[in-house]
């Protein structure tokens, strides 16, 4: 039973948690949402990199055999300096999934919903110049959106994430799968899965909504058990997993772990036998 260690700004990390218990149900979790220092996206470059060096260290203190930076902003500031850190540790991180959606769309005009330091990344530039010619995307900052999910978690109430993903949407353009229209969109924040709900009512079924918590969580297992080929990678649609959890999971926040905690009971499958999800508050 391996130990897994997981980090995000915040709650939205959970989508790819979600993603690995489905895929790694024998493994134990630990999460730790650093939503004491929140959000990354407006921080310097070189704070999101104490804080992930930090974190990073925290993880190694409990004795887990591999950690995933399930945030997109902390991925492209940190990972290679934590890869040159910890050099025997399986570090994997997150990008949004533009591979995945060029292989699914048909119209070849592919959408890209995230934060504006994640569109401002190098590496995410690297990425988009990788596929130029393979297709258009439009690339939509979001600023505040995952903010709202975030508050969500607590209070339930998700009008905010309607009014935001409507105004992101339609300063996209047309969706849909007729020639010029967006017929895929790329959920590129780790967060923005749990407004799927709210954009499948606004897009319709026939627009393709991909996240990267799948792909994420295949590489994870490849990177700690050698259980799988690279070669068996496939875009999957974003979607709740569904499955039967047996591993043991830890919650930490930095900040009011009661929103990690709300959240976590909102937005992670669970078990009749598994108990009610605690989250505890880490002092780092």
């Amino acid at each position: 039973m391996a130990t897994v260690g997981v980090f995000d700004s915040g709650i939205g990390g959970l989508s790819v948690l979600q993603a690995l218990r489905a895929e790694l149900r024998q493994s134990r979790f630990i999460y730790i949402a650093d939503s004491g220092h929140a959000p990354y996206g407006e921080r310097s470059d070189a704070y999101v990199m104490a804080r992930s060096q930090a974190i990073a260290a925290e993880l190694l203190s409990r004795q887990v055999q591999a950690v995933v930076i399930a945030c997109n902003t902390a991925t492209a500031v940190a990972i290679e300096q934590l890869r040159a850190d910890h050099p025997a540790l399986p570090i994997i991180g997150v990008e949004p999934a533009l591979k995945p959606a060029l292989a699914l769309s048909q119209t070849r005009r592919i959408g890209v919903m995230a934060t504006r330091s994640t569109l401002a990344s190098i590496k995410f530039k690297a990425l988009l110049a990788s596929l130029t010619g393979q297709a258009e995307f439009v690339l939509q900052p979001c600023d505040g959106l995952a903010d709202a999910i975030e508050r969500s978690a607590s209070s339930n109430d998700t009008s905010d994430i309607k009014s935001l993903c409507t105004q992101y949407t339609q300063a996209m353009g047309s969706f849909g799968s007729n020639s010029g229209q967006i017929d895929t969109l790329v959920l590129g924040c780790t967060h923005y899965p749990f407004a799927a709900e709210q954009l499948r009512n606004l897009l319709g079924p026939q627009v393709q909504l991909i996240s990267n918590g799948p792909a994420v969580a295949r590489q994870t297992r490849i990177k700690l058990l050698g259980l799988v080929s690279p070669a068996t990678f496939q875009a999957e649609p974003c979607q709740t997993a569904n499955f039967q959890a047996v591993s043991p999971l830890t919650l930490l926040s930095t900040g009011e772990p009661r929103v990690l905690q709300a959240a976590g009971q909102r937005w992670l499958t669970q078990t009749p036998a598994e108990p009610a999800y605690f989250a505890s508050k880490l002092n780092l």
